[in-house]
């Protein structure tokens, strides 16, 4: 019962926050929300007792990638990000429901499809080690995650020299 308690108020602080995060008009704030659904995130792991990846999720995501984020707007001058407001036109609401809406029937088929569902209900008669874990997030076989560990990197690099890029002054 208390780990039901724990899932819904970290369902709760990931989903306000992520909604907070994309619906604030401030880019600050737009990145601490970003750092509490990190956290919230991680919250997860450590209630599933997967103490290495929680911990993980702290260090590089809520970490590293939330403190590369804030560096970025930092570089940038203020008198760029003073008075930037995006103005909301119809067609770009209508646009982004109707791409949401197509998003959620594609999740839904999916899991349909796949019965996850199904799968999620019945509990597992043995837990996945940390051993399958690390080798399965490490690996560079197919199903496993290196090249999706590398993409990231590479990624993180590309908005690092475009942070230096925006904010040299010429």
């Amino acid at each position: 019962m208390a780990n039901m308690v724990m899932f819904i108020i970290l369902a709760v602080v990931i989903l306000g926050s992520a909604l907070m995060c994309v619906m604030t008009k401030r880019i600050m704030r737009a990145a601490t929300f970003l750092l509490f659904v990190l956290l919230g995130v991680a919250g997860l792991y450590f209630l599933l007792d997967y103490t290495f990846l929680g911990a993980a999720q702290i260090s590089v995501y809520a970490g590293g990638v939330t403190m590369i984020y804030i560096f970025a707007i930092q570089l940038v001058s203020k008198r760029t990000l003073q008075g930037l407001v995006e103005r909301l036109k119809g067609s770009r609401v209508v646009c982004g429901a109707l791409i949401t809406l197509i998003s959620l029937v594609t999740v839904v088929a999916v899991f349909l499809k796949n019965k996850f569902i199904d799968m999620a209900v019945q509990m597992p008669d043995e837990e996945v080690s940390m051993n399958v874990i690390g080798n399965t997030l490490m690996g560079s076989e197919k199903y496993q995650y290196v090249l999706p560990f590398e993409f990231i990197s590479v990624f993180l690099l590309a908005c690092i020299i475009g942070g230096i890029v925006i904010s040299r002054k010429e």
